[in-house]
């Protein structure tokens, strides 16, 4: 990046929320079911029909809110977005705009030399999934609308990331809150997390904004980054070489490594919000405020600093074991059983991470019990096996119901 600019980033991130049903009727949120199928007359926007709120739509997003240290509105209100969307059967995305739930939040990244940073979040607010639309053979396309209704928290950062590995810090923080939290699975590649960013550049030290545009179609959070990156160097070529930024909207091409124009840019004015007649405000009173915040997890970087601090363990484990509040549920399993702390980190981060990458599985996947490998970690430390010993009967492990000691006890292993 030429040193005479600096980038001003901004990430839009739409999280598709863990409940049973759609955020206005009973219709399941399955994904991967039969198109077309998981559909009612009120998310295809028949007439006459009266959306009626999900509560635990609600209850996800203040939670979030929360974890953010956003102010949660007590009133807060949902608007109607005129805009057309050929996968919306009803012509406008029911989402909140001058009234959002929660507003003024912040998330920290850590940087080099564990450098911290905050990053502003503008504002976190309740909406619509559209449906899918999926481009076959030419010029045909497809319209899938199971997803139409599916509900969604959109997370509006403030313009405060500086670089592609910023925004990719950023996003990574992110989806390790709402997972651990459970209202998220974080999943890209199924839609489940999505993230357009708004991207401008400036001379180094000016304050007013040059002109944005808006990069979509990111499946990963390396596509984000490679993204934000090309975007940046091609504004900077355009005003290098004279030419004007175009407010636009851009479809990154990851197979290309290439960005391409999709429409004109849209303002707030463009999509005509009033507020939706058939929803009354939405009003979080604090008892119920208090009661959501009872339901909070020991996020992230709490659970990291008190592994540090009780199992005296180094930053690089604790930062490893608490990467997933399941892999931490893990560990802390194991210690039911051990008080090795570092024993059990080891094997976790050795062993036990190298089968689940291996096997591309999840921890909640993996065969062998946190108490089986506790009991396993004592084998040793009783010195009734070797560490080789325990070694070489991993594998049976993985692949046997049986307990540690059972193996073992087998001809020509004590």
């Amino acid at each position: 990046m030429n040193p005479k600019y600096e980038a001003v980033i901004g990430l839009e991130v739409h999280a598709q929320l863990l409940t049973d049903t759609k955020i206005f009727c009973g219709c399941s949120t399955k994904f991967g079911v039969p198109p077309n199928t998981n559909v009612c007359p009120v998310c295809l926007g028949h007439p006459g029909v009266l959306p009626v709120l999900n509560k635990k739509v609600v209850e996800f997003t203040v939670l979030m809110g929360l974890a953010t240290d956003c102010t949660i509105n007590e009133r807060s209100i949902f608007a109607r977005k005129n805009y057309f969307y050929p996968d919306l059967p009803k012509g406008y995305q029911i989402s909140q705009y001058e009234k959002p739930l929660c507003e003024h939040g912040n998330i920290s990244i850590e940087l080099k030399d564990s450098a911290k940073k905050n990053i502003g979040i503008t504002r976190i607010h309740m909406e619509e999934d559209a449906g899918k639309s999926i481009h076959y053979q030419g010029d045909s396309t497809l319209i899938d609308v199971n997803r139409c209704g599916t509900p969604l928290m959109e997370i509006v950062s403030e313009p405060d990331i500086r670089t592609a590995k910023e925004a990719y810090l950023y996003l990574t923080k992110l989806k390790q809150i709402v997972t651990y939290l459970g209202i998220c699975d974080g999943n890209m590649e199924e839609g489940s997390l999505r993230c357009d960013a708004n991207i401008s550049i400036r001379l180094k030290g000016e304050e007013r904004l040059g002109t944005k545009t808006e990069v979509k179609n990111m499946n990963s959070f390396r596509n984000v980054e490679k993204a934000i990156e090309f975007e940046i160097e091609r504004q900077i070529d355009i005003l290098g070489n004279g030419g004007k930024i175009i407010q636009q909207t851009l479809l990154w091409n990851a197979d290309l490594n290439e960005i391409k124009p999709m429409r004109s840019k849209e303002e707030a004015h463009d999509y005509r919000y009033f507020p939706d007649p058939d929803l009354m405000p939405i009003v979080v009173h604090a008892d119920w405020k208090n009661e959501i915040a009872l339901s909070m997890p020991e996020l992230p970087e709490r659970r990291r600093d008190r592994f540090i601090s009780q199992f005296s363990l180094p930053r690089y484990d604790a930062e490893i074991l608490t990467s997933s509040r399941e892999l931490a549920d893990y560990y802390e399993n194991i210690l039911k059983e051990t008080n090795d702390y570092k024993s059990a980190s080891n094997w976790v981060m050795t062993e036990v991470l190298k089968v689940i990458n291996d096997e591309k599985i999840s921890i909640k996947e993996f065969p062998v019990s946190p108490e089986k490998l506790g009991s396993l970690i004592n084998l040793i430390n009783e010195n009734i096996i070797s560490g080789k010993i325990a070694k070489d009967i991993y594998p049976e492990m993985l692949t046997s119901k049986k307990d540690p000691l059972e193996i073992v006890k087998e001809p020509h292993l004590v």
